[in-house]
């Protein structure tokens, strides 16, 4: 169950993704045709000053020549200022468009992030690796090494055997395993003891690895910050 709403919520955050891409290029497309369709015609000018020479074509002052010339200049620069502006903008949308996809992202991951949080809160703890060592007679779990007894690594190392061949065991399987004796000559009782005391004890060396703490020279205390603790 566990995974499966890991996986849901990846597939769900995947989707978000990439709809989420897709909206933000839709609207910055929308805007930016938007912004091109508002420019002028860079020929808009050139026309006007082509009509002004047609309207004055009685003009013989060299003045008023020299101004109709400065005016067809003008018209030049007219558009190359516009294709300036058009580049600028094509830059800026761009710019905005990897700023915008980069933000999504990043909420994505954090709330993906966050729900990871919640659900390995909910779990407790997360067993990525279990290492049994038997000469040790200790377990890895994780990054954090327990000392057991002799029959708790014995029956969990017939657990983890029987987890590697997707085989589950009775009581009296166990006891079978562990004892050598035929399964039929044991009890179901015998195989449920060796398992409450595997429990037990991974469960006091868990809570001494993870709440109490013994500090040599100093003494116990417990392993949670002060402002989360609350005795009612």
């Amino acid at each position: 169950m566990h995974s499966s709403s890991v996986t849901e919520g990846l597939k769900t955050g995947s989707r978000a993704l990439i709809w989420g891409v897709v909206a933000i290029g839709l609207a910055l497309a929308s805007a930016a045709a938007f912004l091109f369709l508002s420019l002028p015609d860079s020929n808009a000018f050139d026309a006007r000053v082509e009509q002004i020479f047609v309207q004055n074509d009685v003009l013989t002052n060299p003045t008023q020549l020299r101004l109709l010339e400065v005016l067809a200049q003008s018209s030049n620069t007219f558009a190359d200022m516009l294709h300036s502006y058009r580049v600028i903008i094509f830059i800026l949308l761009v710019f905005a468009m990897v700023l915008m996809v980069a933000a999504l992202v990043l909420l994505v991951v954090i709330l993906g992030l966050n729900r990871r949080m919640s659900a390995i809160q909910r779990a407790g703890i997360e067993v990525q690796s279990l290492r049994i060592l038997r000469a040790e007679n200790a377990v890895m779990l994780n990054d954090m090494v327990f000392t057991l007894t002799p029959a708790a690594i014995e029956t969990l190392a017939v657990l983890a055997e029987a987890r590697m061949d997707d085989e589950w065991l009775t009581g009296a399987r166990i006891e079978s395993v562990i004892s050598g004796r035929p399964e039929g000559d044991c009890e179901e009782a015998a195989g449920a003891t060796r398992i409450k005391r595997l429990r037990d004890a991974l469960g006091n060396a868990l809570v001494s690895e993870l709440l109490v703490r013994n500090v040599s020279r100093k003494g116990y205390t417990l392993g949670v910050a002060k402002e989360r603790l609350r005795v009612d």
